[in-house]
């Protein structure tokens, strides 16, 4: 028989924190911090897109799509599915019948640790998806088992079901839930300040001066002279 292991669906972020995070580039974190980001291989489809939700973990094996066509009835408006393909890189288990289903139910994202396929109808749903590429080859409904909202690995990172999901077009970071406001509020204190220095370099400043790069160069040249 067939293995599922299939837990309730996690609670979703209260809308002050989505919004918040919206505003948060993923990049700004990655300047302080190093840890809860997936591997760069999984890369967005779609250009221009943020989004900031709630991880709904799907693991499914190699050629096998059974337990995501049933998930795709589970989910509700603002979830992100992240699914983790247990190390197989060769079916794409997500296309444009996936997409069109996701979207119907109100998800805003999806994750996938393997490839795609449909391009066209991913950006014709205009649904924003991270995966690793492209493949023509496909799954199928074999009924094999998986798990749905127990913990999974997706771009070599841990993520539980319920856990802070950021993703835009640099990457996609994983945070815990009780730690997501205070890095979003630290990240966007940082946004503000960078957008300040930018101000000053279009005026004529120096970025080595503000930042102190300049200082150091010439500090170290004349420790170096003696």
């Amino acid at each position: 028989m067939p293995d599922y292991r299939i837990a309730p669906m996690p609670e979703q972020l209260p809308a002050a924190l989505v919004e918040k995070l919206q505003r948060v580039e993923t990049a700004t974190i990655g300047h302080s911090q190093h840890w809860g980001f997936m591997d760069r291989g999984i890369q967005p489809l779609l250009r221009g897109k943020r989004i900031a939700g709630a991880a709904v973990t799907l693991a499914i094996p190699g050629q096998d799509s059974t337990l995501l066509h049933h998930t795709l009835g589970l989910l509700r408006p603002g979830d992100i599915l992240v699914v983790d393909r247990l190390g197989d890189d060769k079916h794409a288990c997500w296309g444009g019948g996936v997409t069109v289903a996701a979207k119907a139910a109100g998800a805003i994202g999806g994750i996938v640790d393997g490839p795609c396929t449909d391009l066209t109808e991913i950006e014709d749903s205009d649904f924003p998806m991270w995966c690793r590429g492209m493949s023509p080859i496909t799954t199928r409904l074999y009924n094999l088992g998986g798990t749905l909202n127990l913990p999974i690995s997706c771009g070599n990172v841990p993520v539980k079901a319920g856990d802070v999901i950021l993703a835009d077009e640099s990457g996609v970071l994983v945070l815990p839930r009780d730690e997501a406001e205070a890095i979003a509020d630290a990240a966007l204190a940082r946004q503000e300040r960078g957008e300040r220095s930018q101000d000053r370099v279009k005026a004529g400043e120096k970025l080595g001066d503000l930042s102190g790069a300049t200082k150091m160069v010439l500090d170290a040249i004349a420790a170096a002279k003696g």
